[in-house]
């Protein structure tokens, strides 16, 4: 499965996977709230990834250190962003939330200009942040009255918030070290204690259906935990490249499948906004072929993490 087409097949597998996870997050909230959903999605992942961590013979973090250090990794990277998204798509549409989804490099590169650790600000990547926005703009629509003030879409653009605050943190705080799978199972484990501290103040108690519950399902197992071996395997094969690949056909697959299944509205409005925002994010990641040299890539740029 290395290289050619096995590699092309995990790709596109990981981008249905990743894409359709906005479609499972809007058939899981018709009998789940976005905190019993968050709660769920991550014991689902935790529990898939931590199932293929023993089988690669990869143990959990013993040190209270990086314990502590996953506290704010699981919240700012799955709890707060999971329940966000809940929270977005019980009013925006599922293609949406997963062009909004894409923003997250467009957030990285404002917080790594605000911390001073991005110094690249080039005519190129400053174009991308401009039109980036712009994109969201079209995409919302503000001049009509549910406009860009709504809570949805608050919702959605704070997830890609919290994911870059994430990866900024993560960074730094922590760096691989050479268990992957047993250190994202532990983070899923984090999110979920931390979720579950939040059920008190769930909107309401589940009513479950037999679409939430194989939506859940799907969404934890597949769309959470698989994903994340996934990317791991494009990451340490094929490198950080075509991982992020994945980053641009994830908000393709989201509108198509919105469309094809729920019937959601594919406007000319949505879909030149989804192509703005994703030239813009390219835009944002280009750098001179020296800089290029000069600072390989050891990441997807937040485009193919795990979400």
């Amino acid at each position: 499965m290395n290289g050619g087409r096995g590699a092309s097949a995990r790709i596109v597998v990981l981008a249905l996977l990743w894409g359709s996870g906005f479609l499972w997050i809007k058939l899981a909230l018709t009998g789940l709230s976005p905190v019993h959903l968050t709660l769920v999605r991550c014991a689902l992942g935790a529990l898939t990834l931590l199932g293929l961590a023993i089988a690669a013979r990869q143990r959990l973090p013993r040190d209270g250190r990086t314990w502590a250090r996953l506290v704010v990794a699981a919240f700012f990277c799955n709890a707060l962003p999971f329940a966000l998204f809940g929270i977005g798509e019980r009013t925006v549409d599922s293609g949406v939330a997963g062009v909004m989804n894409a923003t997250t490099p467009l957030w990285s590169l404002l917080i790594g200009v605000a911390l001073g650790t991005e110094r690249r600000l080039n005519p190129a990547r400053l174009l991308g942040l401009v039109l980036g926005f712009a994109g969201i703009l079209v995409i919302f629509a503000p001049w009509q009255q549910s406009g860009l003030l709504s809570t949805g879409a608050l919702a959605l653009l704070g997830a890609g918030l919290s994911y870059a605050v994430a990866f900024a943190y993560m960074a730094r705080k922590l760096p691989p070290d050479g268990a992957p799978l047993a250190l994202s199972a532990a983070q899923l484990l984090t999110a979920t204690g931390l979720t579950a501290l939040a059920l008190p103040v769930a909107s309401a108690a589940p009513h479950l259906t037999l679409t939430a519950v194989v939506a859940v399902t799907v969404l934890g197992v597949f769309g959470t935990g698989i994903t994340f071996y996934l990317n791991y395997r494009i990451l340490s094969d094929e490198g950080p490249t075509a991982a992020a690949t994945v980053g641009y056909l994830l908000p393709v697959v989201s509108v198509a499948l919105g469309a094809l299944v729920l019937g959601e509205p594919l406007t000319v409005r949505v879909v030149g906004g989804m192509a703005v925002v994703l030239v813009a994010v390219g835009l944002t990641r280009w750098q001179p072929a020296q800089a290029r040299a000069n600072c390989p890539a050891s990441s997807a740029g937040g485009l193919a993490t795990p979400k």
